[in-house]
């Protein structure tokens, strides 16, 4: 059988699992209440992934922040500048799609590089006039399958200023990457030229959170702060210049690189890291036989380790030396 016929039978096999849970939910009569919850979300969620799937080997890059921002305040400007950065080095820009600072990533991005989830609201949620009918705009009911879109397709987030949307959204993705639900890639809190808005936050972050014992020191490698947008554009770039991607094989977290490291910098690997290991060391192979479902990474090298799946900062720290190499 080949890797192709393999691929369609596991799907196969998922679509038949969802059928029978459909099968079950009728089984247990629910209500209509909750039978329109799970209706659109279902709707909602295949929309969004036939949006993005012709896009996923794209990198691309979540902005959150303020649908009030008006283009006069530096913070919007610095958002236009920080998605023409990014749309120049072939990378697109995702946003909520309305106004405010979502609408400046785009205009910085441009149309062709411009992807929106735009939630439906009764009030201030139209969407901007870059993605206002483009087919890579998908409107959303809820919340939670729009938050999910936004991490799911990225491969970097950067926060500027906003209300409770976008400090929930900053603090779920935060959330997410330190419990290992979402893959390591880089956070970053983008204040306004002079500004403190993401300043203050880091500060209750390291006085209270980590001062407090709630959160460990090698948490605070999960994000970065910065008022320049080169600066937020040049750490998304240097996360990926060596590494490319992770996933988990059994029980196997499989780092995978661009190039090589040489024998010293895998020693040294050894040597540094050996406290985020459960068990073993890292080890410098080619393509698993489990990785047939993946085959655009065939030629990449592969670092493997029996990750303890608990220290996400650490392998921030990890990933960051693999970059210097």
């Amino acid at each position: 059988m080949s890797e192709q016929q393999q691929r369609q039978e596991r799907i196969d096999d998922l679509i038949r699992r969802i059928r029978d849970s459909a099968q079950r939910l009728a089984e247990d009569h629910p209500a209509r209440g909750d039978m329109k919850i799970l209706s659109r979300t279902l709707r909602e969620l295949r929309y969004a992934f036939k949006v993005f799937a012709p896009y996923r080997k794209h990198r691309k890059v979540t902005v959150f922040g303020s649908a009030r921002t008006p283009a006069s305040e530096p913070t919007y400007q610095a958002c236009v500048d920080f998605g023409r950065e990014m749309a120049e080095r072939d990378w697109m820009v995702i946003t909520g799609a309305a106004h405010g600072i979502m609408e400046a990533g785009h205009v910085g991005a441009g149309r062709e590089m411009s992807m929106g989830l735009n939630i439906m609201l009764p009030f201030e949620q139209s969407a901007n006039a870059v993605i206002d009918g483009d087919h890579k705009l998908v409107n959303m009911k809820y919340f939670f399958t729009r938050k999910l879109m936004f991490v799911k397709e990225c491969d970097a987030v950067v926060c500027y200023p906003g209300g409770f949307g976008t400090m929930d959204e900053a603090m779920e993705v935060l959330t997410l990457v330190q419990t290992g639900k979402r893959d390591v890639v880089p956070i970053i809190l983008a204040d306004a030229p002079g500004g403190n808005y993401w300043k203050m936050l880091d500060n209750f972050v390291r006085e209270e959170l980590l001062g407090g014992g709630m959160i460990s020191p090698e948490d605070l490698h999960l994000y970065s702060v910065t008022e320049d947008y080169q600066e937020a554009a040049d750490e998304i770039l240097q996360f990926y210049k060596n590494y490319h991607s992770m996933r988990y094989v059994g029980r196997d977290l499989v780092l995978r690189l661009k190039q090589p490291l040489s024998d010293s910098a895998l020693q040294q690997v050894n040597t540094e890291f050996a406290d985020i290991l459960n068990s073993g060391t890292f080890t410098q192979t080619g393509r698993l036989d489990d990785e047939q479902d993946d085959p655009d990474t065939n030629d990449l090298t592969r670092l493997v380790s029996h990750f303890n799946r608990r220290n996400h900062g650490r392998l921030r720290q990890l990933i960051n030396f693999i970059n210097q190499q």
